[in-house]
């Protein structure tokens, strides 16, 4: 089972990774202000992983791919990291489908 991380970065912000049973990260959040509001963005990942069209697929300017999940208001909620193909960017998808919404959530601070 995955889990979601929660963090605080140098600048002060608290982020998540989303990570995958083997410990890749998966899905990464903005920085946050507050604990609280990181911790909300990781239950809006956790509601709208079930819904495929909450992923919208992307491909960068170095031609590799990348996924971006979204809440129903349109505002982006997590990003993944850059894939080497589309095929492998779908198994991105798929796997923080399968690994989100029952991820229990560790606090690393």
């Amino acid at each position: 089972m995955g889990k979601f991380e929660v963090s605080v970065r140098k600048n002060g912000e608290f982020q998540f990774n989303l990570k995958a049973t083997n410990g890749q990260v998966i899905l990464s959040s903005e920085g946050y202000t507050t604990k609280a509001a990181c911790l909300n963005g990781v239950e809006s990942v956790k509601k709208n992983a079930i819904e495929e069209k909450r992923f919208e697929k992307k491909t960068a300017a170095n031609g590799k791919s990348y996924f971006v999940l979204k809440a129903t208001n349109g505002q982006v909620i997590g990003q993944s990291q850059m894939y080497a193909s589309e095929k492998t960017r779908d198994n991105g998808i798929a796997s923080v489908a399968k690994n989100a919404p029952d991820a229990p959530v560790v606090e690393i601070i």
